[in-house]
């Protein structure tokens, strides 16, 4: 039976976003939250266990394997939102911050981003077809984090088809909201 970190090992043949995306899997931890299941349960692997196996021998694909290996998140919820953080890397956008729990000024909470610039009160959420049945939540938990101050950029399926333009509507609220990109 192959262990977690070796399973990803063999990823190697596969394009960087999709490697990045299986390692977030298998390393993230889940933290205690506002109707999170299951928090603390372990990781399935940790990324020094990722890194071990990379140096510990000749593997298919192993300059992708190195290449994914710094870009892993423990933090990761979603291969969707594992793939959007590379491609923001790609561009050399700032490092968002994954999976951040919002709450009001009297404290309540307002949602869980997906990729967030706290300091820009910026928040990129990816809704994939899952969120279909929950379209009128989404809504209104968007609505709530607006009326908050937050700028919320949704991204689906189809935008991620036109990279260059989602990157550039991504860029234009950060440049907005801080006057320019810190590169």
């Amino acid at each position: 039976v192959s262990t977690p970190a070796t399973t990803w090992a063999t990823s190697g043949s596969s394009p960087v976003r999709d490697v990045v995306a299986l390692g977030d899997f298998f390393c993230r931890r889940w933290r205690a939250g506002v109707g999170r299941p299951t928090p603390d349960r372990p990781p399935l692997a940790t990324v020094d266990e990722l890194a071990a196996v990379v140096a510990s021998g000749r593997r298919v694909g192993i300059a992708r394997l190195r290449e994914a290996l710094p870009l892993i998140r423990e933090d990761a919820w979603s291969p969707r939102e594992s793939r959007l953080r590379c491609l923001l890397h790609d561009f050399r956008l700032p490092k968002p911050t994954l999976n951040v729990d919002v709450f009001d000024d009297d404290g309540r909470f307002l949602a869980c981003l997906d990729l967030a610039f706290p300091a820009q009160k910026v928040g990129v959420e990816y809704h994939g077809l899952m969120h279909t049945a929950s379209y009128a939540r989404d809504v209104e938990r968007t609505a709530r984090l607006r009326a908050a101050g937050w700028t919320i950029i949704e991204v689906t399926a189809e935008s991620l088809r036109d990279e260059l333009a989602l990157i550039r509507r991504i860029r234009a609220f950060l440049t907005q909201e801080t006057g320019a990109l810190a590169q």
